[in-house]
């Protein structure tokens, strides 16, 4: 009876195991992005290209377009990581500032629909947007307080890669998996040359 009950466990855990695979888009260290939060930015950003003209805009569908909603929740998480390791805090106030900045700077808020389209943000994720924004910026001034000289971004990817590899990032295989070389989401079947743990 006890060797039934463990093998029902056993089996039972490797169901919920994979359940859990299937339902998440990625885990971060702890921290897991439901297929379900992709699904909901993904969907976001369809409905509100519908309520604007994307004459000439170059906008993302399909396999790339799910990809690309993964790989920001992804670097999020990571900057938050990264921001929370160097004891660094952004404040609503801050994001708030920044907010109306941006809306400055597109003439408006009428804009900023079609602006958020045009990036391939939703709208209930700008505020997300806007904080890991913050966080690099401050990340930079950082690091340029520190001696870097680099322009180019590499000392920030060398940061999330970094956190990648302290946290360990894993993707849903439907959407790709983690390049532990570039800190980025890649599609294994089209590049077998990526570094992956």
């Amino acid at each position: 009876m006890k060797k039934l009950i463990a093998v029902a466990s056993a089996g039972l855990l490797i169901l919920l195991t994979a359940c859990s695979q299937v339902n998440s888009a990625a885990t971060i260290g702890k921290t897991e992005i439901p297929v379900s939060t992709i699904e909901k930015s993904v969907n976001g950003i369809l409905t509100e290209r519908a309520k604007v003209d994307t004459t000439g805009m170059n906008l993302q569908t399909g396999a790339t377009l799910n990809v690309s909603a993964v790989r920001f929740h992804v670097l999020s998480v990571l900057f938050d990581e990264i921001a929370a390791k160097m004891k660094m805090t952004i404040s609503d106030a801050e994001i708030a500032q920044r907010r109306a900045s941006i809306i400055s700077q597109i003439n408006g808020e009428a804009q900023l629909p079609k602006a958020l389209v045009n990036a391939g943000i939703a709208s209930f994720d700008f505020p997300r947007y806007v904080r890991t924004v913050l966080i690099a910026e401050n990340l930079t001034q950082a690091l340029k307080a520190a001696g870097d000289t680099s322009t180019d971004g590499s000392s920030i990817q060398k940061l999330i890669i970094s956190m990648a590899n302290e946290k360990k990032v894993v993707i849903n295989p439907k959407y790709g998996s983690w390049d532990y070389t570039t800190g980025n989401i890649v599609d294994t079947a089209a590049n077998s040359a990526v570094t992956t743990k």
